[in-house]
This record gives structure tokens, C-alpha cells and sequence, in this order.
């Protein structure tokens, strides 16, 4: 049955894995490697919301408390709050949609800092997680990665991944260095998030309305390319890494989870062969659980 999805990961010149399940089937699978455990790039910030979205539904976290975040100190990167120049003030829950919708670094470092790394942990071993750990945030990654590359900037050991005449440092694709989950741990976490089973119905509307907000659509969306169907999804980026967890609500009303996470042989920062696979490895699941 993954013979195709196989052959499209490898036509496009990648390892891939897998995991897809219809939401009313959870016995209904297609999987590659889906126990896999494989760094997560900014995936990380789905089992954030996860977690931040728990914490609310307790009564820890006031989703309305507004913090402020001031361009000498949040963290920087290529989108959302990221970009301004002057210090912005909103709230928890206003930071939760920036961190989703345009994957903004600066929004997922304020909430993993009021979320905390350990009770995150704790939350995620409740929900059934076995094989997702996040381990920092994106601040913290890029340091780390700055320690990899003996850099003192961020933009430069960036680069130094998405340079194909460079060697990448040791280890800065291993999962034990870095936020990482196998693909069949999001679509459980997608499936329990989408079922309400994990979350009061206020907090379960809010993560898919959010999640059905997302802007980037070269991933999954590639592969499903009609207005009648629904999306809402996760992208995750970080030098050859592409990847898109997510759920595809077909016109009928039948959805399925999909996580795919690739590894690309090149670290150009544009690659939409590789965007177009994980669109067409996931629209060839979809099809084999229909």
C-alpha cells in the first residue's frame, strides 16, 4: 500500500515518513516509518497550542493576560511579531494565532515560556504522546545551533545549513538534539484534538479554527488544490527539513489526519518539489482510506 508514497518521497529526492488515519476510523491507516522519531522544526508549536489550550481549560492560564513583547529581547525570524521594529503588547491567546497561523517564533517563545518545557511534558504524556518531546523553543534551538556551528549569529549558522557546498555539523539532525515526534504522535494528537477528547469544546473550536488559519498552503494544501476542501494544518521548517501535520476535511464531510515529515538531500531554502510531495504523498493517503 506505501509502495506510492514511497515513490513519490523518492522521486522528489527525499526520506519521508508518514502517518494518516481517518478521524471516524482510527483503525483506517496508511504509514512509512510513521513510529519514526524525527525532529519537528516549528510542528513543535502544534502540541504548544495543545498544551497552552490545556492549561486554559484549568484555569493556569488567563487567555486574555497581555504580555508585551520588546524587539531587544523576543526572538527573531521571518514572520509575525518577529518582524516589528517597535514593542507590541497582546494577548495569550491573540500570541496562539500568530504562532499558528504564520508560524511567528517570537509569539511561540512568549507562550513556551508561560507554558513551561516540563508541565508541557506532563500535558502531552496525558494526552497519550509517547514519542513527542519538545525540548525548547525556538530562541533556544537557535543557540543551540549556534553552539553546533561555532557562530555567534543566528542568520549566519542559518545559512551554513542551506549552504549544499558546506558539511552540516554533526548531529544537528538528530531528533535526541532537538523537539521531535514520530508522524503516527500527531495524527494522534490531531485526532484527539478534532474529537474534543483532550479538550473542553470552547478550547477544541478554538485550536481548529486556528489551525484552519494558516497561510502557507504549498505543503498539503499542494495536494489538494480545491476550494471544497478544508485544511488546517501545521508547516515545520529548519535547513533540509520540510514538513506539514495536519487535517483534510473533504467536501462530504470525511477527515483525515496527515503528518508528513521529510528530509531533503539539499538545504536550499526553496524547494517546491519537495512542498509539492508532501502535498502529493498526503493526497495519495487520503485516497487509499477513502
Amino acid at each position: 500500500m506505501n509502495a506510492r508514497i514511497r515513490a513519490v518521497f523518492e522521486d522528489a529526492g527525499v526520506r519521508g515518513w508518514l502517518h494518516a488515519v481517518a478521524l471516524d476510523e482510527p483503525e483506517s491507516t496508511v504509514e512509512v516509518d510513521a513510529d519514526d522519531v524525527v525532529p519537528m522544526a516549528s510542528v513543535y508549536k502544534l502540541p504548544l497550542l495543545a498544551g497552552f489550550c490545556r492549561l486554559v481549560d484549568l484555569g493556569a492560564v488567563d487567555p486574555r493576560e497581555r504580555v508585551t513583547l520588546d524587539p531587544s529581547t523576543r526572538t527573531g525570524g521571518p514572520t509575525g511579531l518577529s518582524l516589528f521594529a517597535d514593542p507590541v503588547t497582546a494577548s495569550l491567546r491573540d500570541l496562539a494565532v500568530s504562532m499558528m497561523t504564520v508560524s511567528d517564533n517570537a509569539s511561540a517563545d512568549a507562550l513556551i515560556d508561560v507554558v513551561g518545557v516540563r508541565r508541557l511534558a506532563e500535558i502531552l504524556e496525558s494526552f497519550g504522546l509517547q514519542r513527542t518531546w519538545v525540548r525548547r523553543g525556538t530562541a533556544e534551538q537557535l543557540r543551540h545551533l549556534q553552539r553546533q556551528t561555532g557562530l555567534t549569529s543566528a542568520d549566519e549558522a542559518l545559512a551554513v545549513l542551506a549552504d549544499n557546498d558546506r558539511t552540516d555539523p554533526a548531529g544537528v539532525y538528530d531528533a535526541a538534539n532537538a523537539s521531535a515526534s514520530s508522524p503516527r504522535d500527531m495524527t494522534l494528537l490531531l485526532r484527539r484534538l478534532w474529537t474534543g477528547e483532550v479538550l473542553s469544546p470552547e478550547q477544541t473550536t478554538f485550536v481548529r479554527a486556528t489551525m484552519g488559519r494558516q497561510l502557507f498552503l504549498h505543503r498539503l494544501g499542494s495536494g489538494f488544490p480545491h476550494d471544497e476542501v478544508r485544511l488546517a494544518g501545521k508547516t515545520g521548517t529548519y535547513g533540509a527539513l520540510r514538513h506539514e501535520v495536519g487535517v483534510v476535511t473533504l467536501p462530504g464531510g470525511a477527515a483525515f489526519a496527515v503528518a508528513v515529515f521529510t528530509h531533503a538531500a539539499r538545504g536550499d531554502l526553496r524547494q517546491p518539489r519537495v512542498d509539492a510531495a508532501i502535498g502529493e504523498a498526503a493526497r495519495v493517503a487520503v485516497d487509499l482510506l477513502r
